[in-house]
């Protein structure tokens, strides 16, 4: 698959998130400088539809840089924990630092997902049993303690409804002014651009790469760094989108192979464009209510994960 239809396919259904919604929207209105229509478009569609793209091309990629990490097809920010310790780093920032700016939330949560993850990759290295389905088995008990924590606390500070808000990927409320800090991902995707050939060879292994002379530890870190402040930035700004990250990556390597700087632009626009088909679904499955974005991931990223469980078995 071409990259170039991916990304014409991608830029047509952004162009038509902009026209989809309970409040109607026409080119012709565009066209005509009608004033309401340019409001919707300018204050409410297309920072929703930015804060879309931005996020899948973060998801994306953040699950590919895990997997060739951990050398795990079944890992990701989902899996490892990742997004369960970002949301208790926010409940902690809402707890201690009530009048927190969202950089210094963003920080906090960013913290608490890469002592997260660290410790997920701590626990990695002194597994006797490397089965690929079992490692990530292991993340997602580590995230279900983790979340059952933070839970008990947002029930006992009556925090559990500004928890609520991160529980569900939402873009409903994205609107001008309550998405830019999603803008703070595209140095960091920079970096992963910069880092891909590095991530590539650290995913051989540790001795493979330290005997091509690559500081193993080095990169391994500022991976994790960008997978946990991607991730804390998105949950604040929209919500936990599950599976994304888990995934995209899986299918592009069906056809792109494991090599993460050849892959990780189709990674990237895949995931803008997975999260663009369910977004306009969720809006049009129920029209004129809408179904969160994180819904629809979870239950069609359910589907193709268990699709890609039983394939493995199949062909192992």
């Amino acid at each position: 698959m071409k990259l170039m239809y991916l990304v014409i396919v991608t830029v047509l259904l952004a162009g038509c998130s902009l026209f989809v919604g309970v409040e109607n929207v026409t080119f012709s209105g565009l066209w005509n400088r009608e004033a309401e229509a340019w409001n919707i478009v300018m204050i409410s569609r297309l920072p929703r539809m930015l804060s879309i793209v931005m996020a899948g091309v973060s998801l994306g990629i953040c699950g590919l840089i895990m997997q060739q990490l951990t050398q795990n097809k079944f890992v990701s920010p989902t899996t490892a924990g990742t997004m369960d310790w970002a949301r208790l780093g926010i409940l902690v920032s809402l707890l201690f630092f009530t009048d927190a700016s969202p950089i210094l939330k963003m920080c906090i949560a960013a913290a608490f997902a890469l002592f997260g993850t660290l410790l997920f990759m701590g626990i990695l290295q002194r597994l006797k049993q490397k089965d690929t389905i079992f490692i990530p088995l292991v993340g997602i008990m580590l995230g279900n303690v983790v979340s059952s924590i933070a839970t008990f606390f947002a029930l006992k500070f009556d925090l559990v409804q500004n928890m609520s808000s991160w529980l569900q990927g939402d873009f409903s409320l994205i609107m001008e002014g309550r998405y830019e800090l999603l803008y703070i991902s595209v140095p960091l995707l920079i970096l992963a651009f910069l880092f891909a050939n590095m991530f590539t060879v650290a995913g051989m292994g540790e001795d493979f790469a330290t005997n091509l002379g690559l500081p193993y530890k080095y990169v391994v870190n500022i991976g994790l760094i960008i997978v946990a402040i991607i991730t804390s930035v998105v949950i604040l700004t929209v919500g936990v989108i599950p599976f994304l990250g888990l995934i995209v990556p899986n299918i592009v390597s069906m056809y792109r192979g494991d090599h993460l700087k050849k892959s990780i632009w189709h990674t990237g626009v895949l995931g803008a464009l997975f999260l663009l088909v369910c977004d306009i679904a969720g809006r049009i499955i129920i029209y004129p209510y809408e179904i969160s974005v994180g819904l629809m991931v979870g239950v069609i990223g359910t589907g193709i994960f268990l699709y890609m469980l039983l394939r493995r078995n199949a062909y192992a």
